[in-house]
């Protein structure tokens, strides 16, 4: 597989004329296409609905594309109520997952008529105290299930995840109790939520985890009467970022595994009406994203560096977790990989590395270097360690227009908050 820009060299450089690098750069085009597909991915399924993760990319103007797609959006704090309410989302076009959640948390969600999503068992005499003179439990509500153990996608293979060590959700027994008194105080339509691993790589994912929920939903009425309208099967769908190494998730073989699933299991017992809901971030923003910053020291020690003026405070990702993001040279993608560097950032942190030993083109002070696939979970992880400064966000829009969707911060920002 090969990692493309969706800008030229030529436009990178015109564009960094009037926003000075680094900055992230959304693509529209890609953004609406993977919308697209994963709504035809699971048009079989006639309650269907994409409820996009805000904390991958945070921003309105991102989120807008996404709803004009038909997006919902799922949000795990106060301000990103605030951020959805504010675009337009109304009642059900939001869902509040969140965990340790604040009272005025929940009052938001409430007020928004959002859906809420609780966590934990004890969170249900919580939430009624805290309605208790707004109405009580809400009509509809869902639960987060944690099936616990080791997650695998066969009983032989490798584990992908850990949901027992997780601190999210109920355990099954704590679930179906939790329904049951649910509907004992005024809930009338419920939902389930699951989330059971992370980026994966693997189309047998989302089916798997159907199945888990499927098989629950399916025993849950036959145990207690209760029937589900709704199962979210949350996010986890990951991104190809190594393009050596990684071969793209299909979104349509992964509908098609999840479609047989719930003809195998729900239609027969007489749950075939049941809405799946997803909970994407990384799957429908990653690769529609980058980060181009340019090249401005080099170093020639025991190992060769090449400096840049973007750091981990724009992109935390193979700082903390090892992450490999793709880089492009700018104008010599068609050049030999014939030099070894690690290209690395200006905090004074030795983690703070976008490349460790990686084979690329010469290098010369000046080059822009495209850093692929940080559409999610890139800037929104930013942070302001050594006083570094958030950099911008620009959208290339479908009309090859770019937009100024987030100025840089500046030091007036950064000492903003300061009491004097």
């Amino acid at each position: 597989m090969e990692k493309t820009t969706f800008a030229t060299r030529e436009k990178l450089e015109n564009i960094a004329a009037e926003h000075p690098t680094p900055f992230h750069l959304y693509d529209e085009n890609g953004i609406r296409e993977s919308a697209r597909a994963l709504y035809k991915a699971f048009s079989w399924n006639k309650g269907f609905r994409e409820y996009f993760a805000v904390k991958a990319t945070p921003n309105p103007h991102i989120m807008r594309i996404l709803m004009e797609e038909g997006c919902g959006f799922d949000c795990s704090s106060y301000t990103e109520l605030l951020l959805s309410d504010g675009i337009g989302a109304k009642g059900h076009d939001i869902m509040f997952s969140s965990n340790q959640t604040p009272d005025e948390d929940f009052l938001l969600a409430h007020k928004l008529g959002a859906v809420i999503n609780l966590d934990d068992f004890t969170h249900i005499e919580i939430l009624e105290k805290l309605l208790e003179s707004k109405g009580g439990i809400p009509e509809t509500i869902f639960c987060r299930y944690n099936p616990g153990g080791e997650f695998k996608l066969t009983q032989e293979g490798n584990v992908m995840d850990v949901p027992q060590d997780a601190k999210y959700g109920f355990t099954k027994e704590q679930l179906f109790a939790g329904y049951k008194l649910l509907a004992e105080k005024g809930a009338t339509t419920f939902g389930v939520h699951a989330f059971l691993a992370s980026n994966t790589k693997t189309n047998e994912y989302y089916p798997v985890l159907a199945r888990i929920l499927f098989e629950m939903v399916a025993e849950l009425k036959e145990q207690t009467g209760i029937c589900l309208k709704y199962i979210n099967l949350s996010g986890g769908i990951g991104v190809a970022y190594n393009p050596e190494t990684e071969t793209p998730n299909d979104i349509f073989a992964i509908g098609e595994g999840v479609r047989k699933a719930f003809e195998e299991i729900l239609v027969p017992a007489g749950l075939g009406e049941i809405a799946i809901l997803t909970e994407l971030g990384r799957f429908m923003l990653a690769e529609h994203g980058c980060l181009v910053t340019r090249a401005i020291r080099e170093k020639h020690i025991y190992k060769e560096y090449i400096g840049v003026d973007a750091c981990a405070a724009n992109l935390m990702r193979p700082a903390i977790y090892g992450s490999y993001h793709h880089i492009t040279v700018a104008g010599k993608e068609d050049l030999p990989n014939t030099h070894k560097y690690d290209v690395v950032g200006g905090l004074c942190e030795n983690n703070d590395k976008f490349a460790i030993d990686r084979k690329l083109p010469k290098i010369d002070v000046g080059d822009l270097l495209v850093i692929h696939d940080t559409g999610a979970h890139g800037f929104s992880m930013g942070y302001n360690y050594n006083g570094k400064l958030r950099s911008a966000e620009l959208l290339l829009k479908q009309d090859g227009e770019v937009k100024l969707i987030r100025r840089a911060e500046t030091p007036a920002d950064y000492f903003a908050t300061l009491e004097v």
